[in-house]
């Protein structure tokens, strides 16, 4: 497939145009129960869409593409029919991307039929501009059953109370690409601005995910609001993106695709998201990365989990343009790679609870609130010169790792400040905060 990926970069400099709507009309209709055993006889084809008309939506996903909505041209859906035709393929579902002018689709491959050979087969066709295999994506948490371990201070640890003297991530939209989550939980404080869903139409499951609540807490819990915990960036936006199933409600296991973390990444440029927060890992995935590539482009900040037993060039954190995180208190973390608290971090859980959630998932969510901090300060910065900031940062109070962000001397570094001043919080109690109440 490396053929394409001289296409897929011409592509990235093309316009986009977007607007938001109901989050029941995201979903594309793909029987699914989110399990990985879903993609193993799925494949991914693109082809040129030419003819691509108005287009207030790149993530439209309404079935027939009608009215005014970018949709697909005839020539490339007669062109996709022809492959499906010709390779004994069956469509599952298809839709444009706009951002990348393409019309992309999932097939089945036929029964009996060896996946990568196939593949290999249909890339080498002209009309293919890319052909991979739908990949699985897992959100990255560990669980714990032990409800009075100590509470990880990872607030206090990355010194983000002193950054917090001169930033809140202000006017900062940060997308959280991940499960649903419980918008009406008081800590959000009515700041999930944006809720969409390419996973199904249940509006109901969306507000009982754990996983994306939990997130979004680390990143963006309110502040001096007598109630709960403290987000790193308390002033920033959510745009609320599942991609993800929740799989249990009780543990934080869940399963996204290459097709709805797609949709998802094509959204987050349309509602003008400044910082994309991507708390999963899995394998190397052309579109995705083409995705990637495109919103960086516009200045987007990609930031993903790079736990060490994730491929190297796997998605997000092996993706180039996305900064990935680790676990501050993994041993094993790869050079290059940022790292912040990840280990029983007390954080938001539907219905307005609390509870230990620990993983590289809420690494990365740490460094997206403190990149949020930064861009609140300076809308100018790229990704280069965050991961800068962020990288010479120095180890925050507590962790061991040189290579842990400390959000307070990066802001310093920025403002051109001399130090940071220590702020007095409140410590949470572990057992206040493992029964579920406000710590």
């Amino acid at each position: 497939m490396t053929r394409h990926s001289g296409f897929l970069a011409a592509l990235l400099i093309l316009g986009l145009g977007g607007c938001a709507s109901p989050a029941t009309r995201d979903a594309l209709s793909i029987p699914s129960t989110g399990s990985a055993m879903d993609e193993q006889d799925l494949i991914i084809l693109a082809v040129e869409n030419d003819s691509p008309g108005t287009a207030p939506r790149p993530a439209s996903t309404r079935p027939g593409y009608a009215g005014t909505a970018y949709r697909a041209s005839d020539r490339a859906r007669a062109q996709m029919r022809d492959l499906a035709r010709e390779y004994g393929l069956s469509e599952v579902a298809a839709w444009p991307i706009q951002v990348l002018t393409l019309h992309c689709a999932v097939l089945r491959i036929p029964a009996g039929a060896e996946r990568d050979s196939l593949l290999q087969k249909i890339a080498a066709d002209s009309r293919v501009k890319l052909a991979q295999p739908m990949n699985g994506f897992a959100p990255r948490t560990q669980t714990y059953n032990d409800p009075y371990l100590a509470v990880q201070r990872g607030f206090q640890s990355i010194d983000a109370a002193g950054a917090q003297q001169w930033s809140r991530g202000e006017k900062v939209r940060v997308a959280v690409i991940d499960t649903g989550l419980d918008a009406a939980h008081p800590d959000f404080g009515g700041r999930v601005a944006v809720r969409r869903n390419f996973v199904d139409r249940d509006a109901r499951r969306f507000g009982l995910d754990r996983h994306g609540t939990a997130v979004a807490g680390v990143i963006s819990a309110s502040a001096n609001n007598n109630l709960g915990i403290v987000g790193v960036a308390p002033g920033v936006e959510i745009v609320a993106l599942k991609a993800c199933w929740q799989l249990d409600d009780q543990i934080d296991t869940a399963h996204c695709n290459s097709l709805t973390l797609a949709q998802a990444l094509a959204a987050a440029i349309a509602e003008n998201a400044q910082v994309v927060n991507l708390s999963l890992a899995g394998p190397r995935d052309p579109l995705l990365n083409a995705l990637v590539a495109a919103g960086t482009q516009r200045g987007v900040i990609y930031v993903g989990a790079a736990p060490a037993d994730a491929p190297a060039d796997g998605f997000p954190g092996g993706t180039p343009g996305v900064i990935p995180v680790d676990m501050a208190e993994s041993a094993a973390a790869r050079s290059g790679v940022l790292r912040a608290p990840g280990r029983e971090v007390v954080t938001l859980v539907p219905g307005g609870r609390y509870d230990f959630v620990s993983g590289s998932s809420l690494a990365t969510a740490h460094v997206s609130g403190a990149v949020a901090l930064l861009l609140a300060r300076d809308h100018r910065l790229n990704r280069d010169a965050v991961y800068r900031l962020l990288a010479q940062s120095g180890a925050g109070p507590g962790l061991a790792s040189a290579a842990a962000i400390n959000a307070c001397a990066a802001l310093a570094r920025l403002l051109e400040r001399t130090a940071c001043t220590k702020v007095a919080t409140v410590p949470a109690t572990a057992a206040a905060a493992a029964s579920g109440t406000a710590p």
